[in-house]
């Protein structure tokens, strides 16, 4: 049974992580790329036409295009990382689920349990720390990495909690500290940056920041319904 668990989530997870690569491509991509030609200050701020903008896009892209990670091209790289973590947000996603007794009965009851785990999901890993540490685009003021990463794995450790006590929790009192869970990351305060300055205009950034949220909001939705649909597909007590 948990071989046949672990691959219903992979093959949830490979899926959701493979549909993400257009959804970013559509509205967060673009973003970014225009953000890259801002960055060292090149970017031609006069008024004059479009075409001005449009010849610095293109050469932020081309410049960019020679940096990937892992010699794939930025379209390569997207999908191997999308599906990477796709298969490891899949494995926690489950986890989570067999941990704290979630399960998927068959038909759209299945489904639909799986797009509420998947809702609960996106709240915790992306919409809590955005409150705080919104995602930003490259050329925009970054706090140390150390630093944000240890506030957002402790945001989402705590709002993952929280969330639970809200959620599943019948007693008022327990409910209220899970408010208090998933405020008190933001009442601490994120880490920020001690140079605020960046030559990236405030409405890409904050078009980012939307189109992230969207985006990833589309990711965990699918990747809760498919989970759900899957592992209720998956025998009780059948052997592995």
């Amino acid at each position: 049974m948990i071989v046949r668990l672990l691959l219903a989530a992979l093959a949830a997870g490979l899926i959701a992580g493979l549909a993400m690569t257009p959804a970013q491509y559509v509205k967060t991509v673009p973003l970014i790329m225009q953000a890259e030609s801002y960055e060292g200050g090149g970017h031609d701020h006069g008024t004059a036409a479009s075409g001005s903008e449009e010849a610095g896009h293109d050469q932020g892209a081309h410049a960019h295009e020679d940096q990937s990670m892992l010699g794939l091209g930025r379209l390569g790289d997207t999908i191997l990382a999308n599906l990477v973590a796709g298969a490891g947000f899949a494995l926690m996603l489950a986890a989570v689920a067999l941990l704290t007794g979630v399960e998927f009965p068959a038909g759209r009851d299945g489904l639909m349990r799986g797009l509420l785990l998947g809702a609960g999901a996106w709240f915790c890993v992306q919409l809590a720390p955005s409150f705080s540490l919104p995602p930003a685009v490259p050329g925009f003021p970054y706090a140390d990495l150390q630093a944000r990463q240890n506030w957002w794995m402790i945001t989402v450790v705590v709002s993952g909690a929280g969330l639970w006590l809200v959620a599943l929790r019948p007693e008022m009192l327990l409910k209220a500290l899970g408010v208090v869970l998933i405020v008190m990351p933001h009442l601490w305060g994120a880490p920020v940056p001690e140079d605020i300055f960046s030559a990236v205009p405030a409405y890409i950034a904050s078009a980012y920041a939307a189109a992230s949220l969207a985006t990833t909001l589309f990711f965990w939705l699918l990747l809760g319904g498919l989970l759900g649909l899957f592992m209720s597909r998956v025998p009780e007590g059948s052997e592995a």
